[in-house]
């Protein structure tokens, strides 16, 4: 074993069926159903048009500033992967761009994660392929290594195990850990309906804001005509 320069055996990944029921779900309603203690941090955005990302994650650790790892995990990336990318935040060098994008599309790969920076921004902007990235730099990166494939990852303290459920859209990241997938879903399932129904009783004058003054009240506010 070369620990910092290795490529391990993802033991186990999300099942396809939990990947489906995921992407019918709001990133914020599973994030509140995970207690808002989880995130990817605010720099990781999509740099794609629109599409919502989910799949198991193909993790890499790769040294700032070079994609060699990453090469390779596109080589070996499963069809429905999201392969989650820690580079350390760094910017000072793209590590992905137009061409790894279109050979990631031929492969399968369900979407990308970069920790890091990529180039060719207009073009892959205008495409549909699920990308989420801190940054944008036209300076290209290189590749040499070291790195590491399928190891535990952390980005913004959020830690990302090989094979764990990867999901993002305009509100940002999530990884949502494989011991608790089926979990997770059920409480953000009720809370997306639960959601909807309050939007109903808000288009029909109806839904109830007593809960505010309740709130303030236990709170000990001082509220407006009261001595």
């Amino acid at each position: 074993m070369s620990i910092g320069f290795q490529v391990l055996q993802r033991p186990r990944k999300v099942d396809p069926q939990w990947v489906e029921r995921y992407r019918e779900l709001p990133v914020a309603n599973v994030s509140d159903s995970m207690n808002r203690m989880t995130a990817a941090g605010t720099r990781l955005r999509p740099m794609h048009r629109q599409g919502v990302l989910a799949g198991p994650a193909l993790t890499v650790k790769a040294r700032p500033g070079d994609n060699l790892m990453l090469h390779y995990a596109l080589d070996i990336a499963e069809p429905g992967d999201v392969i989650v990318v820690d580079a350390g935040g760094d910017l000072t060098n793209a590590l992905i761009g137009e061409m790894m994008v279109a050979y990631a599309v031929k492969r399968g790969v369900a979407g990308i994660v970069i920790n890091g920076a990529i180039r060719d921004a207009a073009n892959i902007g205008a495409g549909d392929f699920p990308l989420f990235a801190a940054g944008v730099s036209h300076r290209g990166p290189y590749k040499d290594g070291p790195g590491e494939v399928n190891v535990p990852i952390a980005i913004d303290g959020m830690v990302v195990e090989p094979g764990d459920l990867m999901i993002g859209d305009e509100d940002g990241l999530l990884c949502v850990p494989f011991d608790h997938v089926e979990q997770v879903h059920a409480r953000a399932a009720a809370k997306y309906a639960a959601e909807h129904k309050q939007m109903e009783q808000i288009a029909q004058g109806s839904n109830d804001r007593s809960w505010v003054i309740a709130a303030l009240k236990t709170k000990g506010c001082a509220l407006l005509g009261e001595a």
